[in-house]
């Protein structure tokens, strides 16, 4: 059984990761708009990721035997400055997501909720990818700056990701009442 203040805890992680999942599409939109099709697969497909990290907690909780409690999803931005300023932001939502992952650690652990460290670990693993990811394309974008030809290649290099569900979400849905 989930002490209550992690289950908290895990509930407010699924409306974080719901809102990743907004934000996310709100810059894919933002992409779309400005034709770099290449930067909004990129993100369309991180929404479908964040979509998935909420999915996880969700089923977990049941799993566990605690309650899933959905709450408001705040409306995200979708108006930004340029491409480098959404790579910016990507970044710092990502380190924010990555703080919160470890607060939930940190107070499982404190109340000896042992089986909830173990499955964030998956959620910290996964964080050092989104960290690393967000970091290579704004190191890459700040490298070829506005360059025409350099902002084509990356935006097809960004095109190319596909989407693929978490083996672990696959497991938890298979196991779903």
């Amino acid at each position: 059984m989930l002490k209550k203040n992690v289950e908290t805890l895990l509930n407010q992680q699924i409306t974080k990761e719901l809102y990743s999942a907004q934000l996310y599409l709100s810059m894919s939109a933002w992409f779309s708009s400005k034709d770099l099709d290449g930067f909004a697969k990129w993100y369309y497909v991180q929404s479908l990721e964040e979509r998935a990290h909420a999915m996880i907690i969700y089923h977990y909780i049941i799993k566990a035997g605690g309650t899933v409690k959905l709450e408001e999803i705040e409306a995200p931005g979708n108006d930004w400055s340029g491409v480098l300023g959404i790579l910016e932001e990507t970044v710092k939502h990502e380190e924010y997501v990555t703080s919160l992952i470890y607060d939930i650690i940190e107070t499982a652990s404190r109340e000896k909720d042992l089986k909830v460290v173990q499955f964030f670990q998956w959620f910290v693993d996964e964080q050092v990818e989104e960290e690393d990811n967000a970091n290579k394309n704004k190191g890459r974008f700040e490298t070829m700056g506005m360059d025409g030809k350099a902002l084509y290649l990356l935006d097809q290099e960004l095109g190319a990701r596909v989407y693929t569900a978490p083996p672990l979400l696959t497991t938890l849905e298979g196991s779903a009442p």
